[in-house]
Order: C-alpha cells, then sequence, then structure tokens
C-alpha cells in the first residue's frame, strides 16, 4: 500500500490495475513487453462525486475495495511511491466484478 495519501476529486477513481497471470500460448511463453496491460482493477480511492449546477453532490456508485473492468485506454497512469496505478472518471468504468 502506498505511504502517500491521496484523494481524487469529484467524480474520480484511483485504482490499481490487477496483473494476470503468465501467459503462455501453444507452449510459448509470451515476454511482458508484448503482454496486453490488464483491463481489470481495483479501486483504492475514490473522490466525492458528481456536482450539478445546482452544487448537490451525487455519490459514486463504485467505492474503495471494488473489483472492476475498464476500457484499455482508460485513465491516466501516474506513479505513487513508486507503483503505478490509474486515475479515471468513473464513467470509463465498465463494470464492477462480484466474486
Amino acid at each position: 500500500m502506498a505511504s502517500t495519501k491521496f484523494t481524487p476529486l469529484h467524480d474520480r477513481i484511483l485504482v490499481r490495475r490487477l496483473e494476470e497471470g503468465e501467459s503462455i500460448r501453444g507452449g510459448i511463453i509470451i515476454p511482458d513487453t508484448a503482454k496486453e496491460k490488464p483491463q481489470e482493477g481495483e479501486v483504492i480511492a475514490v473522490g466525492k462525486g458528481k456536482s450539478n449546477d445546482e452544487g448537490k453532490v451525487f455519490p459514486l456508485d463504485v467505492k474503495a475495495g471494488d473489483t472492476i473492468l475498464f476500457g484499455k485506454y482508460s485513465g491516466t497512469e501516474i506513479k505513487l511511491d513508486n507503483e503505478e496505478f490509474l486515475i479515471m472518471r468513473e464513467e470509463e468504468v465498465l463494470g464492477i466484478v462480484k466474486k
């Protein structure tokens, strides 16, 4: 866990990508540089929500600890305490994974 405290603003969320297992296709191990980045992640922190013109805040549907699916090119990659995260808007989240 990062020692830096980070709180996203408005309807943004902080996500840690969940690493997939090692890919083996037809007996060939795919190197890390050729692998696609996972599209599944764990929500680490969420903003307070989106506000309308009247100032009313609508809370987010996702919460810290949720496992989510997102698009391939969603979010902005950042580095906090030498760990990679994504910051994205809630509207970029495709769904919440229940296990």
